[in-house]
C-alpha cells in the first residue's frame, strides 16, 4: 500500500503550494487568501521508485467549536487519522504563532510520526531565524520553499525514511490471476455493503469480517458460476442494526488504495442524491489508476421519473469521461438489475486484459489514417506507420511514426474509437502513446 502523507498547519502557510509541488500538479487552488482550502484534498506523488498519497487540508484550529472552522478542524483530524506521517507546515517568515502552539500540542498528544516544515524559507539561513520553532517540541525544523521547489525533494526523502518502508521481496506472494478482485467504491451510505450482503445472501455464503480497524477495506471471497472473486467493501461490512457516523467509518485513503489494488471497480452512485463532486473525484481517480470500471446507480426504485431523468443527465455531464463504462440502474435492497451487472464486470475484466496482435493494430491504424489523415500543424503532418500493444490492465497501444508530437487530442480520440470497436473494449480505459522516430540526419553538418 502507498504511504499516506498529510499536510497540516494554520491558514495561509503554503500547504496547498506544497501539495502541488509534492504531487507535481496544480490540483490544489493557491491564492494569498487565508482559509481557501476547506475540505481534504487527495493526490498521488512519486519520487524515485516510491509512490505515495498526499492529503491537503484547510487551516487547522484544534479548539474551534463553531462554524466553518469546526468543520475544517474535523476534516483535518480525519486526514491525520488516515495518514502514516504528518508534515506540520509553519510560516518561516511570519514566525511562530499561538495557533502553531495549539497544533503542535495536538500532534504531540497523538504521537504519530511528524516532520516540522518551515515553508517560505527561500533566502533564509537555517539556524537563528528558525530557532523559535523548536519551542513546539517536535524536533528538528526542516526549511523548504514550496513556491520555488527548494528542499521539497529532501523533505519527501526524510518523510519516507521516517516511515521505514519495507523492501519488496522478489518472492513476495502475488494475487491469483484467476481471481477477479472487485472493489465496490462510492460515497458513504450509497449502499455498498447492502449490495455485497445481497450478493452473499443469494449465494448463501457466510459474510465475515477480516481483522482490522473500522476504516479498513474488508475483503470477502465469493464464487459465482465457477468464477472466483474477491469482493472489497471500502467502507467495511456492517451487521444489521449497527449505527455509526459516516466520517468515522469511511476513509478516502482506503478507497483509493482498494481501487489501485483491484482488477475491476464498481462505482456505486446514489440515485436519490445524483452525481456529486465526490462521485466525480472517485471516478477521476479510477480513470487515473487505469482500472476497469462499471457504473451502477443504486436506489433506482426510490426516485420518480423526473428525478431519474436528472440523474441520467448528471451522469452524462459530470461522468462523461467514463463513457466507455457500462451503466446499470439497480436496487441492491430489492435485488433488481443485479444479474446483468455481473456480465458487465466480467466483460470489463476481459477488456482490461485483452491481447491485441501487432498486425491487426497496424491494419486498423492504416485504415484509420486512410479514412481521415491527421491534421497538419505548421510545416509538419504526422505520419503514423505501425502500432503494437505496450501493456495490459489497462491496455496500452504504442504508435510509431514521424512528427507524432503534433497529433491532436481529437485525433487520438478518433483512433481510440476505432480500436475500441474492433476489440470490444467496454469497461476499460485505453491509453495511446506516440513514439516518433529519430531523424538520422539531425545534428549532422550539411557540408
Amino acid at each position: 500500500m502507498k504511504p499516506v502523507i498529510a499536510l497540516v498547519g494554520r491558514p495561509n502557510v503554503g500547504k496547498s503550494t506544497l501539495f502541488n509541488r509534492l504531487t507535481k500538479t496544480r490540483d490544489a487552488i493557491v491564492a494569498d487568501f487565508a482559509g481557501l482550502t476547506r475540505d481534504r484534498h487527495y493526490g498521488n506523488g512519486k519520487q524515485g521508485s516510491h509512490e505515495y498519497i498526499v492529503i491537503d487540508t484547510g487551516g487547522f484550529e484544534p479548539d474551534a467549536t463553531t462554524g466553518i472552522f469546526k468543520e475544517m478542524a474535523k476534516q483535518t483530524r480525519q486526514a491525520v487519522a488516515e495518514a502514516d506521517i504528518v508534515l506540520f507546515v509553519v510560516d518561516a517568515r511570519a514566525g511562530l504563532s499561538s495557533q502553531d502552539h495549539d497544533i503542535g500540542k495536538y500532534l504531540r498528544k497523538l504521537g504519530k510520526p511528524c516532520v516540522l516544515v518551515a515553508n517560505k524559507a527561500e533566502g533564509m539561513t537555517a539556524g537563528a531565524q528558525l530557532v523559535e520553532f523548536f519551542e513546539l517540541g517536535l524536533g528538528e525544523v526542516f526549511p523548504v520553499s514550496a513556491a520555488h521547489g527548494q528542499g521539497t525533494k529532501q523533505l519527501v526523502d526524510l518523510a519516507l525514511e521516517r516511515l521505514a518502508l519495507p523492501e519488496i521481496e522478489e518472492d513476495a506472494p502475488v494475487q491469483d490471476p484467476s481471481v477477479i478482485k472487485l472493489a465496490v467504491a462510492g460515497r458513504p451510505n450509497v449502499g455498498k455493503s447492502t449490495l455485497i450482503n445481497t450478493w452473499l445472501g443469494e449465494e448463501r455464503l457466510v459474510a465475515f469480517d477480516l481483522p482490522g480497524t473500522t476504516r479498513d477495506a474488508i475483503s470477502v471471497p465469493f464464487e459465482r458460476n465457477g468464477q472466483r472473486f474477491e469482493l472489497v467493501d471500502t467502507a467495511g461490512l456492517r451487521r444489521k442494526g449497527q449505527v455509526f457516523e459516516a466520517i468515522e467509518k469511511f476513509s478516502v485513503v482506503k478507497t483509493l488504495q482498494a481501487i489501485e489494488s483491484s482488477s475491476v471497480v464498481l462505482l456505486l452512485i446514489d440515485a436519490t442524491q445524483g452525481v456529486t463532486d465526490q462521485d466525480a473525484h472517485i471516478a477521476g481517480y479510477i480513470l487515473e489508476s487505469g482500472r476497469a470500471v462499471v457504473v451502477a446507480v443504486n436506489k433506482w426504485d426510490a426516485v420518480d421519473e423526473y428525478e431519474r431523468e436528472l440523474v441520467k443527465r448528471s451522469i452524462e455531464t459530470r461522468l462523461g469521461f467514463l463513457k466507455f463504462a457500462a451503466l446499470h440502474l439497480i436496487s441492491a435492497q430489492k435485488r433488481q438489475g443485479l444479474g446483468p451487472l455481473w456480465d458487465s464486470i466480467a466483460q470489463a475484466h476481459r477488456a482490461a486484459n485483452c491481447k491485441m496482435s501487432t498486425p491487426v493494430l497496424t491494419r486498423l491504424l492504416l485504415e484509420a489514417v486512410q479514412f481521415q489523415t491527421p491534421k497538419k500543424t505548421g510545416m509538419y503532418r504526422p505520419k503514423l506507420r505501425y502500432a503494437h500493444q505496450g501493456g495490459m490492465n489497462p491496455p496500452i497501444i504504442i504508435i510509431h511514426g514521424n512528427s507524432l508530437e503534433h497529433v491532436t487530442d481529437a485525433y487520438k480520440r478518433f483512433l481510440e474509437g476505432r480500436f475500441r470497436k474492433e476489440f470490444d473494449l467496454v469497461g476499460t480505459p485505453l491509453r495511446i502513446q506516440m513514439k516518433s522516430s529519430q531523424n538520422p540526419y539531425s545534428g549532422k553538418d550539411d557540408s
